[in-house]
């Protein structure tokens, strides 16, 4: 830790927190960033990074700006008119009304790591020493910035970038719920705190109230000086709203789009007319937000909005707010909250739409939100059938039929949860068949392919992985920048021994979407299977660069480690994976086949644990018979090797069981190991031909 240039600057006012800041940096300033999340909401911070740095990324390497433009896009919206978007999908392109499908709270983090990368890049092709970030206000931020900055100190190298972050204190608190990067671990682990001593405020007492009131209000009320805020707090309110009109007036005319996620919205809030165009504003942002999957800022617009309205008078704003909460209460893992909201929509109202509306979610809420002991797959049930009944009374007949056909998805996915994988395929081609004959072909686009794909996924679960396929295929026909599809379609073709094209299928998921382990994960793991072992190993990697935590590809590396003469590397991983899961079957089997080139009883003892722990584990059964063998107990080697043949054929296996069986005097039975060996694997015949010559009379 005392080696790392980053810092984690602590003050309680931004004066001091300035002058700390760029104390002592001794490197260039690559950008200096004022995270607060009233300036422009979510990526506040990193969107202002991406407005300085690619129009010379476009100018340098418009490569890496083509690459990375799904983030870039994402994060700094005002650069669509320079960046092209080019990977459009049905999600992205939905219009509200039919927009049925909603980003994972991972989403962010896939940015994130989108970024990282970008900025990586483009250092390096700078290649002039390193630069530094001064970043503060994070303890304001929206978590989409603060998960940005914690995976830079994380994987930026710092022989590539100094951070220096700025916090009002060393606490800096959590939202409530999931949260992919906790900022708070990331600065204890990744930075050296600096704490400074508190300066005398640079802030005279004021002669004109009213002029460091608008200083404030024309910052966007980020100032925490105690002078600046008493003379704002003490102007009549009159004259204060009409301040935040002229501001919110003003940022509306340069028509920076970020502005309306922070400071439009701020001002129109505390404005003179809150309920309406502060309501209005609010909502706007609420939209863009929860359709970018930025949930922790939707719950925010969506209360502020709640708050400043007329329930009673803006029943269309009311529910737009509400649900949208409830939207992103369930993405972000706290559904009790979402179920204690549509318990109070349907108390507020007899609207058809809203109560159908929350009947489904209250259904997904029940079959898949709720932890796995609450769950209670009849009340979701229930709850589908409720929305079915409303979505038959919508006096549109292509809006009725839309809505039946959503809501029999819902019940869709709950017989599935059930078991019942039949009645949910026969729901769902039913639906797919009553959108195709009621709607035209360019409505409900999304909607379809969502049928589809739900459709493939239940034709794999009931093994037909052809016909799977071919429904897939189809989604992808229509929707051919969506990742996911082409991450499932490698699973298939997996599935049915296709390996170079899936293969291809993993790798066109990495080309359309910022990073995400499992693509890496997945084509690493066909990569091993193809026998291409250096370019695994460097998937893993890739795997575990993005998600340190990922214990599937620690396994795999580690076993792959160990298999390329790796030992030190091996070790490091067994460690790694075992302390967060001691008793995992396939990490003590490569901890134990480590052990065998020095310690044979010890190895014996570590892969005993190992098939005690995974009963299946043909490798540790091996393994294990190799240990016996070593240490001279040819019944339990031949024993032990032959219980790994039942579980897994492999042609090494069955020559090391020939050598036992060949020592214990078994020469018939050796002979017939090792001519099956040569059979399955012909590459093996000088060898076993030695041995055999060796072992065997003639």
């Amino acid at each position: 830790m005392h080696q790392t240039p980053h810092r984690w600057i602590r003050a309680a006012r931004h004066h001091d927190r300035q002058r700390l800041l760029t104390a002592g940096v001794d490197v260039p300033v690559l950008a200096e960033l004022d995270a607060h999340r009233w300036l422009r909401g979510p990526y506040t911070a990193t969107g202002t990074l991406l407005r300085s740095l690619v129009p010379a990324m476009l100018a340098g390497r418009p490569d890496l700006v083509a690459r990375h433009q799904i983030e870039i896009l994402s994060v700094a919206p005002e650069l669509r008119e320079s960046v092209p978007a080019t990977r459009e999908t049905l999600t992205s392109l939905a219009v509200p009304a039919e927009r049925t499908r909603f980003y994972s709270r991972m989403r962010t983090l896939r940015h994130a790591h989108g970024l990282v990368d970008l900025l990586d890049a483009w250092l390096r092709h700078l290649d002039d020493g390193p630069r530094c970030l001064l970043v503060e206000n994070l303890h304001e931020a929206d978590p989409t910035d603060r998960e940005f900055v914690g995976t830079l100190l994380r994987r930026i190298d710092p022989g590539l970038l100094h951070l220096r972050v700025a916090t009002a204190t060393d606490t800096v608190e959590e939202p409530p719920g999931a949260v992919a990067v906790a900022i708070r671990t990331a600065l204890q682990r990744y930075a050296v705190p600096v704490d400074g001593d508190p300066s005398p405020s640079v802030t005279e007492p004021p002669a004109d109230p009213t002029s460091y009131a608008r200083a404030y209000v024309d910052g966007d009320c980020v100032d925490d000086d105690p002078a600046v805020l008493a003379a704002y707090r003490e102007l009549p309110t009159p004259v204060r709203a009409a301040l935040h009109d002229d501001r919110a007036e003003a940022l509306l005319a340069t028509g920076e789009w970020s502005r309306r996620l922070g400071a439009v919205a701020l001002h129109r809030e505390r404005g003179s007319a809150p309920g309406s165009a502060g309501a209005a504003a609010l909502r706007e942002a609420l939209e863009y937000c929860v359709n970018l999957g930025f949930y922790h800022a939707t719950l925010d617009f969506g209360a502020r909005g709640r708050a400043v309205i007329d329930w009673s008078g803006q029943v269309e704003h009311w529910w737009a707010f509400t649900t949208k909460m409830t939207t992103s209460l369930m993405a972000l893992e706290r559904p009790l909250e979402a179920l204690a909201l549509y318990d109070e929509a349907r108390a507020q109202t007899d609207s058809g739409m809203v109560h159908m509306q929350a009947a489904y979610a209250t259904a997904m809420i029940y079959t898949r939100h709720l932890e796995a002991g609450k769950r209670d797959h009849r009340k979701a049930r229930a709850w589908c059938n409720a929305a079915i009944a409303f979505a038959r009374l919508a006096p549109n007949p292509q809006d009725s039929a839309a809505n039946l056909v959503f809501n029999r998805n819902g019940l869709a996915l709950v017989a599935m949860h059930e078991g019942n994988l039949t009645e949910a395929l026969d729901l769902i081609t039913t639906g797919i068949a009553s959108m195709e004959a009621a709607l035209g072909d360019d409505k409900h686009l999304l909607h379809r392919s969502v049928l589809r794909h739900n459709r493939s996924q239940l034709l794999s679960a009931l093994g037909r992985p052809d016909e799977a396929l071919a429904d897939l295929d189809t989604v992808i026909a229509i929707d051919p920048n969506y990742a996911e599809y082409h991450l499932d379609r490698g699973t298939l073709l997996r599935r049915l021994g296709r390996l170079d094209e899936a293969l291809e299928s993993y790798e066109q998921a990495a080309r359309l979407s910022p990073p995400f382990p499992e693509v890496y994960y997945n084509r690493a793991d066909v990569l091993l299977e193809l026998g291409a072992a250096d370019e695994a190993l460097a998937g893993f990697d890739r795997v575990l660069d993005l998600d340190p935590e990922h214990l599937d590809a620690r396994i795999n590396r580690a076993g792959l480690r160990q298999a390329l003469g790796d030992t030190e590397g091996a070790w490091d991983d067994v460690r790694t994976g075992l302390a967060r899961d001691p008793d995992n079957g396939h990490l003590l089997c490569v901890r134990g086949q480590l052990e065998l080139e020095t310690d044979p009883e010890q190895a014996r003892r570590t892969l005993t644990d190992a098939v005690a722990a995974d009963p299946t584990l043909a490798a540790g059964w091996a393994a294990r018979g190799v240990a016996n063998y070593e240490l001279g107990d040819l019944p339990a080697a031949i024993a032990d090797l032959g219980h790994a043949l039942e579980l897994d054929d492999d042609p090494a296996v069955r020559f090391n069981r020939a050598l036992a069986l060949a020592d214990a005097g078994r020469q018939a039975e050796a002979d017939a190991d090792f001519q099956a060996c040569v059979a399955a694997d012909p590459t093996l015949a000088a060898e076993v031909a030695e041995h055999r010559e060796r072992l065997l009379p003639a």
